[in-house]
């Protein structure tokens, strides 16, 4: 690398400063690579901190990308030793907590979209597909996310008896069905319609309802209530 590529952030003007332009401007107007910069902290002798950045977001191909790398994945990436890897590392899960937080007791799950809200962080980027339970009270205020199985939806791996055993030991009074789509189309294939008329016909038996089935995208999802298919 020349020296004149060698333009650390110091010697950018300070209104330009990934940090300065936080304090001026706020988070939102930062960049991803000024965002990823900061928590970076410092670059090496060969580049910037902002540069290394940039580099990490073409190497790993965006920011969307970055949740699924492991510690090792990112380590690969020149410039970026086991400590930046677990600062990124940290920080992705931060804010995939905040995402797929459980709202307060006193908020009601009353929508599709909320519901979707809670999962979509944790699922539109799972490489393989996870079906999961939300479990609901009278009040429909979430009891508990429960995960069943991991693989390709069939009615074999949710089979009745493994959904609402669950929701019968915790006296939940209705759940919501939650599986993901890696391809990021979350349209629901046959298999999705004929497992969703099995669960909610033994839903039904069982006093326990099937509030929804929500099949999640890439940043999408598609609600069975919403489509009247419930």
């Amino acid at each position: 690398m020349t020296e004149e590529n060698r333009l650390m952030i110091r010697d950018l003007p300070a209104e330009e400063r990934p940090r300065e332009k936080m304090k001026a401007l706020g988070a939102e107007a930062l960049s991803n690579a000024e965002l990823l910069a900061i928590l970076l902290r410092t670059g090496s002798d060969r580049e910037s901190a902002l540069q290394l950045a940039v580099r990490l977001l073409s190497q790993s191909g965006g920011l969307r990308n970055l949740p699924g790398l492991s510690l090792e994945d990112m380590q690969e990436i020149r410039g970026v030793g086991p400590a930046k890897a677990a600062q990124l590392k940290a920080a992705l899960e931060i804010g995939r907590r905040l995402a797929t937080m459980p709202p307060d007791q006193a908020e009601s799950i009353t929508s599709p979209q909320r519901a979707a809200a809670l999962v979509m962080e944790e699922l539109r980027y799972k490489k393989k597909e996870h079906f999961v339970i939300l479990l609901l009270n009278t009040k429909n205020h979430l009891l508990s996310r429960e995960e069943i199985s991991v693989g390709s939806l069939s009615a074999s791996i949710v089979h009745p008896r493994e959904i609402f055993k669950i929701p019968l030991r915790k006296s939940a009074a209705s759940i919501i069905l939650v599986h993901n789509h890696p391809s990021g189309d979350p349209s629901p294939s046959q298999e999705d319609l004929e497992v969703t008329r099995r669960l909610v016909e033994a839903g039904n038996l069982l006093g326990i309802a099937v509030r929804d089935h929500l099949v999640i995208g890439d940043g999408c999802y598609f609600s069975f209530k919403e489509k009247g298919l419930l």
